[in-house]
């Protein structure tokens, strides 16, 4: 019986299991396999094409010394850690807000989410109009009598970084808002009304109540920022193009330029293999949390 039953096990679901074929051959060929030859690519001397002439760890360490990559990482670390906090922060108290059940919750709910809807090009554009001192925010209050008044992220090296992104905190906050408010809906009511009864404050309820029990809410909206992070690109190339001079260089821009404009596959390869990297520190925490550190019973 057990030799039978075998056999049906593995024909179960059989459409199924030929319909994920083309799924899984994609993942293994397209995705996993151009890693790999990234990565062994990184090791040899490319330039227009590819070719296995092997340097070692020549082009990481080419990578590493050259201060326009330097300036994208601390770049990158600036927008990221701003960009998560303020993301998070700024995503949970409109979703806390919303969750007030007030009036025109749906428009609200709408007019924030709607830059989510547009292309990072048409956010870089739009908030390079915004930004521009001729025209833009520092133009206005100038007109309003304030002569004094300076206001050009975009054109300051110290602080273009945080022209960047005011851009993509606009865009990507209407997101983290509806999964956050999402993961307040799934609450049981029942929660409010006891900490009601117990004379909890509010703010003490959502630190210490609602918070820890939105814990998958917060470790999927984390990681959607992270990627989001990592591959920042399109609102430098809008905003800035990298400027003033590399002051506002960003790692995928750093990559695409050795690639497709300085010819130097390898060099991209190597900033790729880097990328991946920082990728994977975010994506095996995560894994360790949402499937190695629960408790097995």
């Amino acid at each position: 019986m057990a030799h039978n039953a075998r056999p049906i096990q593995l024909f179960r679901n059989l459409n199924a299991k030929v319909a994920a074929i083309p799924m899984i051959l994609t993942a293994l060929v397209i995705f996993v396999g151009g890693t790999v030859w990234t990565v062994v690519y990184s090791f040899t001397k490319s330039n227009l094409l590819p070719k296995l002439r092997w340097v070692g760890f020549d082009q990481y360490e080419r990578l590493w010394s050259a201060n326009r990559w330097i300036v994208s990482i601390e770049n990158l670390m600036i927008y990221g850690i701003c960009s998560l906090i303020f993301s998070l922060l700024i995503g949970f108290v409109l979703a806390a807000l919303l969750d007030q059940k007030i009036r025109f919750e749906n428009t609200f709910r709408t007019i924030f989410l709607y830059p989510f809807a547009l292309s990072f090009i048409v956010t870089g554009l739009v908030w390079q109009w915004i930004l521009n001192p001729d025209f833009g925010v520092q133009s206005v209050i100038r007109s309003l009598g304030f002569e004094s008044f300076t206001f050009d992220p975009l054109y300051n090296e110290d602080i273009v970084i945080y022209g960047i992104l005011i851009a993509g905190l606009w865009q990507g906050t209407g997101l983290i808002m509806c999964l956050m408010l999402a993961g307040l809906r799934g609450i049981d009511e029942d929660i409010w009304k006891a900490a009601r009864v117990d004379g909890i404050p509010m703010w003490k309820t959502y630190v210490f109540i609602i918070i820890p029990m939105m814990r998958p809410v917060f470790i999927t909206t984390l990681v959607l920022i992270a990627s989001g992070i990592v591959r920042v690109y399109d609102l430098v190339v809008a905003q800035t193009s990298g400027g003033p001079g590399i002051a506002s260089e960003v790692p995928a821009k750093y990559v695409y330029d050795k690639m497709f404009l300085g010819q130097n596959l390898a060099q991209g390869f190597a900033g790729s293999t880097m990328m991946l990297l920082s990728v994977l520190v975010v994506l095996i925490p995560w894994a360790y949390l949402e499937f190695g550190g629960k408790k097995r019973v």
